[in-house]
């Protein structure tokens, strides 16, 4: 299939984008921002996104700031078009190498090679590997709209299927991850590699600074069980006690009895449940390994 009409325009900075997006809202358009399209373009081929306006920002990746890649005093920041095969790429600190490593979950090299951080963030779907990790890593969106920058907080960010708080004339200049993980992990399951995952589940272990065998608490999130990401607290707090498959399988079954995941065609709560509870195992082995 094909798109529906849309009018096209590139901005050639941050500011004009901005101007671009707000007058063609107060022209009666439903303007896009457009980074990788890895995203988005699919959504208008299917017709499930019918924007009559597209603000291209394919021009600023001659910014530095939206392509630059910088870790400093603890935090991590990405430039808004930093792609997913430049972090999959990049030689991050062991803080953050979860980030490069989940990174293979992302469809395939072509769409890594496109696809960039902030457009999958924004386009806010429930499954998407950055998505979980904002969450995981305490992620910070900054956003630049006609009223000047802000920042919004990963926990603040997602609100249900494919809606996130960038307001439409806002566009993402950087995201800041401020939470080190050295012991961090995603697993998902997709029917086929490349895929839109049917599950995935991110975990994060705070471990005893003087014994790492024992785990002092951490992080869990998933995708796919609700309208957007979500951390599992119940899950969370059995993350205390000795590193091993007793505690994996506690926390896994926590994360599981938690969930009250949807049912579509072709997969069921009950599966998801049951992948909930292999996924959260298995990113538990691999943060602790």
């Amino acid at each position: 299939m094909k798109p529906a009409a849309f009018t096209y325009h590139r901005a050639h900075d941050v500011a004009d984008a901005v101007a671009l997006l707000t007058d063609l809202a107060a022209a009666g358009e439903d303007p896009k921002v457009i980074a990788g399209g890895q995203s988005l373009m699919p959504m208008m081929n299917f017709r499930l996104a019918r924007p009559t306006a597209l603000v291209d920002l394919g021009p600023l990746r001659r910014v530095p700031s939206m392509t630059a890649i910088d870790v400093s005093d603890g935090v991590l920041t990405l430039g808004a078009l930093v792609t997913h095969h430049a972090v999959e790429t990049a030689a991050l600190p062991r803080e953050w190498a979860v980030l490069s490593r989940a990174m293979r979950w992302v469809g395939h090299l072509p769409i890594r090679s496109r696809g960039t951080v902030a457009g999958s963030l924004v386009h806010g779907d429930a499954t998407a590997e950055w998505c979980l990790l904002a969450l995981l890593l305490d992620a910070v969106v900054v956003a630049e709209g006609p009223s000047g920058r802000r920042e919004i907080p990963a926990d603040e960010l997602f609100h249900g299927f494919y809606a996130t708080a960038v307001d439409p004339d806002e566009v993402v200049v950087e995201v800041r991850f401020t939470r080190p993980a050295p012991h961090a992990a995603l697993c998902e399951f997709a029917r086929r590699h490349g895929d839109f995952a049917i599950v995935d589940a991110a975990v994060a272990l705070d471990l005893s600074d003087s014994d790492s065998t024992i785990v002092t608490g951490g992080r869990v999130v998933l995708g796919g069980v609700a309208p957007a990401p979500v951390r599992v607290p119940e899950a969370e707090d059995a993350l205390h006690g000795e590193a091993g498959d007793t505690l994996w399988t506690a926390v896994a079954e926590a994360a599981a009895a938690a969930i009250d995941p949807p049912e579509d065609e072709g997969t069921t709560a009950a599966y998801r449940r049951r992948l909930t509870r292999t996924l959260v195992a298995d990113a538990c082995r691999e943060a602790a390994r």
